[in-house]
């Protein structure tokens, strides 16, 4: 009995220094992280200095090969690239739209990416075809579309004017992704009139964008090529708006255009980082908590709130770790991805590579949990925890430390649409922050406006700050992270 009470008493001795450690390792965290960051010098050079990063522009490997750099000076352990197959890249080297007359008006507008370059400037009357009905109705105007500057759609008279409900203003379960783009109506899927308009010889397409007051949602296809695809922009909705009514007007509308693009064959690689924090525990140093964002952009603004303040924090989060000399048990990993914009591409690059299959059997086992920060903006919130109740609990027990510099709530939802997904998909512990919606939707996401001033710096560090204490907490944990089944 005596030895039975000696050894309970010596575990609670060891347990309550456990928890006096962390605290103070928590406590040093923060100061770091909100007295002597970094972040800010990060997120500009992501977003000012180097700009938009379209995965396989020369951009984007500026990045890649930046972030590895700037890890590897931070003193992390195993700094690589890890290549994965992608296509070839594209830049825009320059674009010009404007009204000639009846008067001089410069358009907001921007390119799509991947589009084709124009023969030079053309100069002409713009052709409206958004009441036609079908491909012969189109076809039955060829003469006139040959070289022409199409608008393609019906003016855009609905627009996104709402963000998503914000997931920590109430209890509720929480509606994943923006709301339906109400895009202008046009004759034809848009495929399918990509393909009519390039086989008729139109010289440039013109659609509107859904959102307002010179926002401008900017994607691209792709598959896009001079061979199959005509030059394309979308063009601000209420500068599109004003040419297609001054044409039906009656007005003398001339438009002048310059798309100039470049393809690049030579490197077809997308690229990841990863680098790490060794873990130090014999036992479980091998356990990976992995923390992940990724760095590529669209390419109509910087890609300052997707996803360069995600990768600034997760960068100032392990500097923060290692400039303290944590020594964590587990193994702290950072990944930063590429090709998340075309469909989470580098994570599941990573995944395939490296947990898929019965050959990595022992590293599914070894990865203790993934932590991914993408969607939304500002202060780290909390987590969705996909469902994950046991889950929830940690991070129920992890955040609070940190309600006092804006940590809120975990909630049980789950999210889609970022990479943790590609790690869930093998039933692996995959997260996502929560952050807020404000805007996002209706300014920042996926549009021309998603430059630096959107982040506030006090934002950044809090964000970082959390990374690294959840990080620093899941690597010092003695239990196995808890795992869930797939959820469908």
């Amino acid at each position: 009995m005596k030895r039975f009470l000696a050894a309970t008493a010596a575990a609670v001795v060891c347990l309550n220094t456990a928890h006096a450690q962390d605290a103070s390792t928590l406590a040093r965290i923060r100061d770091e992280g909100m007295n002597r960051s970094h972040v800010l010098e990060l997120f500009n050079h992501l977003t000012n200095v180097i700009g938009p990063r379209l995965t396989g522009s020369p951009a984007f490997k500026q990045s890649i090969d930046w972030s590895a750099a700037t890890l590897r000076g931070y003193g992390l352990a195993g700094v690589h690239t890890e290549a994965w197959p992608y296509g070839r890249g594209w830049t825009l080297e320059k674009f010009t739209l404007e009204m000639t007359e009846p008067r001089y008006f410069p358009l907001i507008a921007f390119p799509e990416a991947w589009t084709p370059s124009t023969a030079g400037d053309v100069v002409m009357r713009p052709v409206y075809i958004g009441d036609l009905a079908n491909v012969d109705s189109v076809k039955a105007h060829a003469s006139q579309i040959r070289g022409a500057i199409v608008l393609a759609t019906k003016p855009q008279e609905a627009f996104i004017t709402q963000d998503r409900l914000q997931p920590t203003e109430h209890d509720q379960p929480v509606p994943i992704g923006a709301p339906r783009p109400n895009v202008a109506a046009g004759p034809l899927p848009r495929a399918v009139l990509q393909s009519t308009l390039h086989d008729l010889g139109a010289a440039l397409v013109l659609r509107p964008s859904e959102g307002t007051e010179g926002t401008m949602f900017v994607l691209g296809n792709r598959a896009s090529t001079p061979e199959n695809s005509v030059p394309s922009a979308i063009v601000a909705a209420e500068h599109y708006n004003l040419l297609v009514r001054a044409l039906q007007g009656g007005s003398p509308v001339r438009l002048r255009a310059n798309v100039q693009t470049r393809y690049y064959a030579a490197d077809t690689n997308g690229y990841n980082v990863i680098a790490e924090i060794a873990g130090s525990d014999p036992q479980i140093g091998d356990e990976v908590v992995l923390l992940g964002a990724h760095i590529d952009s669209w390419h109509s603004a910087t890609g300052a709130s997707d996803n360069a303040d995600a990768v600034a924090e997760l960068m100032e989060a392990m500097r923060i770790l290692k400039s303290l000399g944590i020594a964590p048990r587990r193994t702290i990993r950072a990944a930063i991805w590429g090709g998340e914009e075309e469909g989470l591409l580098g994570s599941k690059a990573y995944v395939q590579q490296h947990y898929a299959g019965d050959a990595n059997a022992r590293a599914r086992a070894k990865l203790s949990v993934y932590l991914n920060n993408d969607p939304g903006t500002g202060p780290i919130y909390g987590w969705y925890s996909e469902g994950n109740s046991a889950a929830k609990a940690l991070f129920d027990t992890w955040l609070t430390p940190l309600k006092d510099v804006g940590g809120r709530r975990n909630i049980i939802e789950k999210i889609g649409n970022t990479d943790h997904l590609s790690f869930t998909a093998l039933g692996l512990p995959g997260f996502n922050t929560i952050q807020d919606y404000g805007e996002y939707d209706t300014r920042m996401h996926h549009t021309n406006m998603d430059f630096y001033e959107r982040i506030k710096p006090e934002e950044l560090k809090q964000a970082a700050v959390t990374l690294a204490a959840f990080a620093y907490q899941a690597a010092m944990r003695q239990e196995p992270f808890p795992r869930a089944s797939v959820i469908p």
